[in-house]
């Protein structure tokens, strides 16, 4: 087959310097008709592969048959139900040519966002585990929020994926921002809307700022594509060649090297994130005055086992309030415990799995509680060995006769059981 070089090579000969056809052909030892053929043609010469078709060609028919009723089967059971004895690439590309036929074909218009109306959330799981304890590490969440109209970048590592740590770090995102966008998109997140619906929780934060929670259709990333090509942009950009110490080392990388990404000239933009946002903030709704509730919380009566669980881990509290209600509140940072508005516990918040944080002064005092707990037992047994009571301090208590009660309350016990004299009186004709 004629390559491109010759076909160009042939047309400039013929045209630009008149050779004639048949000292074309011996120049580049080809055949005349050759020559000519290339003369004849006004596109370039391009190879074209003979289909060979596919091993599912045979089996299209019964695919077919099986998605005019089903047109969203997935593939691994539509190869069940036809036998398919081939791995899955074939029939995965005769279902990504075909099943557009039954179920429709949805496009998507481009989008253009005004200033301040939508921000993206998303979370982003790096691959790489991050070290919490010793011996420990985990995948732990990013929550990446994405401003629509100037591509502001931000995010912050999470302790997990349940609905106050994600409210948590909204907040502290949206609070670095100063200001808070119109509308919050979101996928269907198990913790803001997995059934559908916004959650109660991120319903009650959305009202508190005067925004409102978007959520994406089932099924369609594409609804929020800036923010998933932003988590491939942090595994390509931020992630490679990066080790961390631990979640707080994470974060500190990750704050140093926003202000580096915001500075890049986005594409679609053709300007860069950190110029645009003055724009994107000044038509925001203000930060409310009072902000509002997120992390975890919860209230328990506490058992003799004084210790409470928050996220698998399990926190010390104070002994002394054993049997009482306690109030249970943890930020990413801290675990806080209240029992009647006092605090009976603070500590760090351990990011690790099925963990045990104690306080050193809580043990000691449950220690000193059992020891006056055993003097007490023990006192009580030694009176009642030696037939006197004793109060709680030590001293004895007296113990007096039943004639003293009957003194007391002026009764005159008479034996109700007859004496031998009045018996026999009682007897005597």
């Amino acid at each position: 087959m004629l390559n491109v070089e010759d076909w160009a090579e042939i047309r400039r000969l013929h045209r630009a310097e008149g050779v004639p056809i048949k000292e074309i052909a011996r120049r580049l030892g080809v055949a005349r008709n050759t020559v000519r053929a290339a003369l004849r043609s006004e596109a370039p010469p391009k190879y074209q592969r003979a289909p060979r078709g596919s091993v599912a060609d045979a089996y299209e028919p019964q695919v077919r048959a099986l998605l005019v009723q089903w047109p969203r089967m997935p593939g691994p059971v539509i190869a069940q139900k036809i036998g398919w004895p081939y791995s899955e690439g074939p029939l995965k590309k005769l279902l990504a040519r075909i099943r557009p036929e039954y179920v429709g074909i949805d496009p998507v218009d481009r989008v253009s966002y005004e200033p301040g109306q939508i921000a993206q959330c998303d979370l982003w799981f790096p691959e790489t585990p991050i070290p919490v304890a010793a011996g420990q590490a985990r995948i732990l969440p990013v929550l990446v929020i994405v401003l629509g109209f100037s591509r502001f970048l931000s995010a912050t590592m999470i302790p997990s994926r349940q609905a106050g740590d994600i409210l948590a770090g909204m907040w502290q995102l949206i609070f670095e921002l100063g200001r808070v966008p119109a509308t919050l998109v979101w996928d269907r997140e198990s913790a803001i809307g997995g059934t559908g619906r916004v959650s109660v929780p991120a319903a009650a934060f959305a009202g508190t700022l005067a925004t409102r929670i978007r959520l994406a259709p089932p099924r369609d990333p594409e609804f929020k594509g800036i923010v998933e090509r932003t988590n491939g942009y942090f595994e390509t950009s931020f992630l490679p060649g990066r080790t961390f110490a631990s979640p707080a080392d994470f974060n500190d990388q990750l704050g140093n090297w926003l202000p580096r990404a915001n500075a890049r000239t986005v594409r679609a933009l053709q300007a860069r994130p950190a110029d645009l946002l003055d724009t994107d903030r000044q038509a925001m709704i203000e930060l409310p005055p009072i902000g509002p509730v997120v992390g975890l919380a919860h209230r328990i009566r506490l058992a003799r086992d004084y210790y409470v669980r928050v996220d698998t881990c399990d926190y010390s509290v104070d002994p002394r309030v054993i049997g009482r209600f306690v109030d249970i509140t943890a930020s990413p940072a801290r675990v806080q415990v209240f029992c009647d508005g006092q605090s009976v516990a603070d500590h760090e918040r351990s990011w690790a799995k099925h963990s045990v944080v104690t306080d050193p002064a809580h043990v000691a005092t449950a220690q000193q509680m059992r020891c006056a707990l055993g003097k007490q037992r023990h006192a009580e047994q030694q009176a009642a060995q030696s037939g006197a009571r004793r109060h709680g301090d030590g001293h004895p208590v007296a113990l007096r006769t039943l004639p003293d009660y009957d003194a007391l309350f002026g009764v005159d016990f008479t034996p109700s059981t007859p004496t031998a004299a009045t018996a026999a009186e009682a007897n005597t004709p």
